[in-house]
């Protein structure tokens, strides 16, 4: 395992300032919440009342004046987004920076098999997108503890775990995506923010319903783990499954990688 070992290695400096930013910004959010709980329920109306931008962020499920309410809506978006771009990042340049610094070739002239090579890169990625959501899921438990709120252990480990699949899944999309495009990290980001907006559409229009089918944001909403006190089996086993194609093709095309070419 040398290459996983280096990889984690090579990536502990960005791990380090995503957690930090990621988790940072949750906390803030966890300490603003007794300040702003008195003002709830005005703001749980409003929010009530902004028709399409309701539905969009799943407000119309779940009550913005409870701690996972808010918790899921705010610190969801940013562990969402933040995480979903640090796993497509990362897992674009597990093989796309082989790729695009020109090392690939020098790399499998080594006696190693070029599948265990893609292997090890991706086992990298996921354990970095595991450590980046253990922390983030210390942050939230130790938050709620500073704050003084008493929440349900299962919604709130669902919530998380929800949040993981998806970072898994963005990143298996961007491994398998890289070897294509030499690197694709512009790509694997587009594709990631891409599919937020589709998830958003599906919640606004019931014409666009069938779009949640394609995005992983849509089984780790806060608002429907929340009000379904589950998650969304279906579209969670469709996610992995994408994420499983996109790791085979991505290690395929790097075990078959010409070294002339």
């Amino acid at each position: 395992m040398t290459l996983f070992v280096h990889e984690l290695r090579r990536g502990w400096r960005a791990l380090a300032i995503w957690a930090a930013s990621i988790c940072g910004m949750m906390l803030i959010c966890l300490m603003m919440f007794p300040e702003m709980k008195a003002q709830m329920s005005g703001l749980t109306d409003m929010f009530a009342r902004m028709g399409a931008f309701t539905a969009a962020f799943g407000m119309d499920k779940i009550s913005f004046a409870s701690p996972l309410g808010f918790y899921g809506i705010e610190c969801g978006n940013i562990l969402g987004l933040g995480g979903a771009m640090y796993a497509a990042l990362l897992g674009a340049a597990a093989l796309g920076g082989e790729e695009a610094g020109h090392t690939a070739e020098f790399l499998l002239t080594h006696p190693v098999r070029r599948g265990r090579v893609a292997a090890e890169k991706l086992l990298a990625v996921l354990a970095q997108v595991l450590i980046l959501n253990l922390l983030a899921l210390l942050t939230g438990y130790l938050g709620f503890l500073a704050v003084g709120e008493a929440v349900s252990a299962a919604d709130f480990l669902r919530m998380h775990a929800a949040w993981l699949a998806m970072q898994l899944e963005l990143a298996c999309l961007g491994f398998g995506l890289s070897p294509f495009l030499r690197g694709g990290l512009g790509a694997s980001m587009g594709l990631s923010l891409g599919l937020y907006f589709l998830s958003l559409a599906a919640n606004i229009s019931e014409k666009a319903a069938f779009l949640r089918w394609i995005s992983p944001f849509s089984y780790c909403e806060a608002a429907d783990v929340l009000a379904n006190g589950r998650l969304d089996a279906p579209l969670l086993a469709v996610g992995l499954a994408y994420a499983l194609i996109a790791a085979c093709i991505g290690w395929q095309r790097f075990a078959r990688k010409d070294v002339c070419g």
